[in-house]
């Protein structure tokens, strides 16, 4: 099969006729073999009511139904799992993405030998208030993740070689790190296809500003796994044998002035009197608890079950 289409929904029942439509008509256009994978995330519409409509009859259409609301990385991690074609394309369901984009990402994914490429809305009928803080979210992620020719890490249009969507685990609200997450499996060959943005025809958006504060704190996280994943002794130990260091050459210089002072008769206040004395205590202390931290969880990162759970490409 040449492509498997993955498109996580919630709440879009007017839209899918007419998504469904176009992605056929251009599949025929170009004669590729194909699949549609919908995966209705807790939708409270008809929305499963109109997919059981276009599966009817039709093999090319296939549909996961989620009990309740999970989120979109649990939907394309459903998705990734049930994919068959050799390039993955995925795809919101509001029609704000253009299926008439899947030839070329097609393209670039099987003749240009990309692993991944994402789609850039460089022109965006969205308001301000989410155009600027997206911006500064991008330029964020492609400084953390040293993907520098990535302008859009969240565009829902990107394309996928087969082998990637089965060898990454898209979790939480990891959906908007995809490329970083490929990245960090092994497939570094990560395009970008500036993609036409369209204005949203039904409903409305289901994501809010809290999903920018979120998205912050995934990096971070995303960012410390993939650095520090499976060695935390390296930054905790670190962090914590300098903490430690420097408390305790603090306390020794205090101590020192104390037996200085006391030798030539110089009047002085006690060490304990010194707030400098229970900053040196503090560092210390903070200093051991974060050595211990790294000690523990270096001991928890080794008994992990994937601890040597490598990306082998190939054996001969």
């Amino acid at each position: 099969m040449d492509i498997s289409v993955v498109i996580p929904l919630f709440n879009e029942e007017e839209s899918l006729p007419e998504l469904y439509a176009w992605i056929e008509r251009v599949m025929k256009a170009n004669n590729f073999t194909f699949e549609v994978i919908f995966i209705n995330d807790g939708s409270t519409d008809h929305s499963w009511e109109v997919i059981e409509r276009l599966a009817k009859g039709d093999r090319n259409v296939r549909a996961i139904k989620f009990r309740r609301n999970y989120g979109k990385s649990p939907a394309l991690y459903c998705g990734f799992k049930e994919a068959k074609g050799d390039v993955v394309i995925t795809m919101d369901a509001d029609l704000q993405d253009s299926p008439d984009e899947i030839p070329a990402l097609y393209k670039m994914i099987k003749t240009d030998g990309y692993d991944l490429v994402s789609g850039y809305k460089q022109k965006r009928y969205d308001p301000l208030s989410k155009t600027i803080p997206t911006k500064l979210f991008n330029a964020t992620a492609r400084r953390i993740s040293g993907i520098k020719n990535l302008h859009d890490f969240n565009c829902g249009l990107k394309a996928y070689r087969r082998d990637v969507v089965k060898n990454i685990e898209v979790y939480g609200e990891m959906h908007r790190y995809i490329p970083y997450l490929a990245k960090n499996a092994g497939f570094d060959r990560i395009g970008e296809m500036v993609v036409h943005h369209r204005a949203r025809k039904y409903g409305k958006s289901k994501f809010g500003l809290n999903r920018f504060f979120n998205g912050y704190l995934d990096l971070i996280t995303l960012w410390f796994l993939s650095s520090f994943g499976r060695k935390p002794m390296h930054v905790f130990g670190f962090v914590g044998t300098i903490m430690f260091i420097i408390g305790f050459l603090s306390a020794i210089i205090l101590g020192i002035g104390k037996l200085y002072a006391l030798a030539h008769g110089i009047p002085q206040r006690m060490v304990t009197d010194s707030p400098y004395f229970f900053i040196a205590l503090t560092m210390m202390i903070l200093g051991t608890q974060l050595f211990l931290s790294g000690f523990i969880a270096d001991l928890v990162s080794r008994s992990s079950h994937d601890r040597n759970n490598y990306q082998i490409e190939e054996v001969i």
